[in-house]
């Protein structure tokens, strides 16, 4: 009678995360995991820009009914009426409260003064907590960096706010580009120090000496021997890895030298911010920087798929 068979083990199920069928990825805790899948499953960039927008998008109706000051007055009116027995004090707290909701939400000086205010702070509170997550797979020495740049940023945004020559709103969309540097810096110095890793795993004096043995093998045996068939095909296997070697340090040289000229950018515009009588200088040496890293995103994704990996 011939043993039983094991079995084989159950697959790992593939990380997934949820769609509009789930729970709102509004909600902070649901937001969280979202980011902290982002950061360690390796979702793109875009990826994770596309979780920070929906996740930050404004609910200035859950605002104007979630605050303590509705919810007491609101249930202020309740309480008048189940003590005294009447219904007119629950009947007017529920009317100003619909009165409230439907026209609250709309008022530009309270968004302005109290819920804008409150969001921009929530929103660079995730931001901070999520490239605190992404930094931590980096060496002091590249986090120093990161923390030297993200100190320019702070800096830039603190001297364009003195010049007059920026109105509120386009110094806003001009610092928003230097935040998107900001985050394009981490994820080059990401992509940098995995391929480092990739790199310093293998030997490329080993690789080359592959290389010449299965070359010699083909050279020296028979056409028609299996042996020689197989040298050729461990030939082909071996310089395919070394083809795959010479891409990466490309991309590392190329992406090493976009991670000099975005700190040596930073600090010439902190230099020339205060003196700018335009604010298209600064937008077109933004401009500029952000098509550079778009270009080593599209290295990028040429690389990972030569390694036959997802995108980053």
């Amino acid at each position: 009678m011939p043993p039983p068979t094991k079995a084989p083990p159950p697959k790992a199920k593939p990380l997934t995360i949820a769609t509009s069928r789930g729970p709102d990825p509004a909600t902070p805790t649901a937001t969280e995991r979202l980011l902290d899948a982002a950061a360690t499953g390796g979702l793109s960039a875009a990826a994770r820009a596309g979780l920070r927008e929906r996740a930050a998008r404004p609910s200035y109706l859950k605002m104007a009914f979630a605050n303590p000051y509705n919810l007491s007055l609101l249930a202020g009116g309740l309480a008048a009426s189940a003590i005294t027995l009447n219904p007119i004090p629950a009947a007017v707290a529920v009317g100003l409260e619909a009165l409230w909701l439907l026209h609250g939400p709309d008022s530009k000086l309270l968004r302005r003064l109290f819920w804008d205010p409150r969001l921009e702070a929530d929103q660079k509170a995730r931001e901070a907590a999520e490239r605190q997550i992404r930094l931590q797979g980096l060496g002091p020495e590249t986090r120093g960096r990161v923390d030297a740049l993200s100190g320019r940023r702070a800096q830039i945004g603190r001297l364009a706010a003195q010049n007059p020559s920026f109105t509120g709103e386009l110094l806003r969309s001009e610092l928003v580009k230097a935040d998107r540097l900001v985050d394009a810096f981490i994820d080059l110095s990401i992509t940098c120090g995995r391929y480092e890793v990739y790199l310093d795993s293998i030997d490329d004096r080993v690789l080359q000496r592959d290389v010449e043995k299965y070359a010699a093998a083909v050279r020296d045996g028979a056409p028609d021997d299996p042996r020689t068939a197989l040298s050729r095909k461990n030939l082909a296997i071996v310089q395919q890895r070394q083809e795959r070697m010479n891409e990466i340090e490309r991309y590392l040289g190329v992406a090493k030298g976009e991670l000099d000229l975005i700190e040596n950018s930073f600090q010439l515009i902190a230099d020339q911010i205060v003196t700018m009588e335009s604010p298209q200088e600064l937008s077109g040496q933004l401009d500029e920087l952000l098509g550079g890293v778009e270009a080593i995103r599209e290295t990028a994704r040429d690389t990972e798929a030569l390694l036959g990996e997802k995108e980053i």
